[in-house]
């Protein structure tokens, strides 16, 4: 079982987006270190949001209530969703 966190986009620009996204990224490569992250990035269709998926729901709570791009209004929502990967196995 993974845990996917899928961000709504606020609709803020690419400027304000980019002033905020260093202290998103140094957030996120903390997870990253962890080794929590399966993978992370944005959907792109415009004004899609984000997604990333993570080994723990620990993890994509801590994350989903931390992360800058909420804290800052870069992404609406997050919403955490329990994802089945066992088909892949």
């Amino acid at each position: 079982m993974l845990f996917a966190v899928i961000g709504s986009s606020a609709g803020k620009t690419r400027d304000e987006i980019l002033a905020i996204y260093p202290r998103h990224k140094a957030f996120l490569d903390q997870f990253l270190a962890s080794g929590e992250v399966v993978g992370v990035g944005p959907f792109t269709d415009p004004g899609g949001g984000n997604m990333a998926l993570f080994h723990s729901r620990a993890a994509a709570e801590a994350f989903a209530k931390s992360d800058p791009f909420y804290l800052e209004g870069v992404v609406r929502e997050y919403q955490i969703k329990d994802w089945d990967d066992s088909m892949l196995s």
